[in-house]
């Protein structure tokens, strides 16, 4: 099982950048895949980024992709989506997910999740 901490996320305004970051914790080549889901309220939890945890590769949703960058150290064992240019449409719960398997932007691949963290943006 592997256990997921997001944090970074808070209150920005519009045109602000904010970072958040996913701490792991497991055994040793548990996940392959790290992702980013948000969930606006009202909404269905919808899929953001992903990045393969060995290759690098990253993958992103076709909403607007351009203001997000997802990464990872490998060192620290973290994930992170930095966003940029942040808009009211970008407030939403923001999830970290890991897959032992190949990329999928279906969020029932993913096994292990975090607990949220709120990101609100002001206009």
């Amino acid at each position: 099982q592997v256990h997921l901490v997001e944090s970074g996320g808070g209150l920005a305004q519009a045109g602000d950048s904010l970072r958040l970051s996913c701490a792991a914790s497991g055994r040793a080549g548990a996940w392959y895949i790290m992702a980013w889901f948000r969930q606006a309220p009202g909404k269905e939890r919808e899929f953001v980024a992903a990045i393969n945890w060995v290759s690098t590769v990253t993958y992103y949703t076709n909403f607007d992709k351009a203001h997000f960058t997802i990464s990872r150290d490998r060192a620290k064992n973290t994930a992170y989506l930095d966003m940029n240019n942040l808009k009211p449409e970008d407030t939403a719960v923001y999830y970290c997910a890991s897959s032992p398997r190949p990329y999928d932007a279906d969020l029932t691949q993913y096994d292990s999740w975090g607990q949220g963290t709120q990101v609100t943006v002001s206009s």
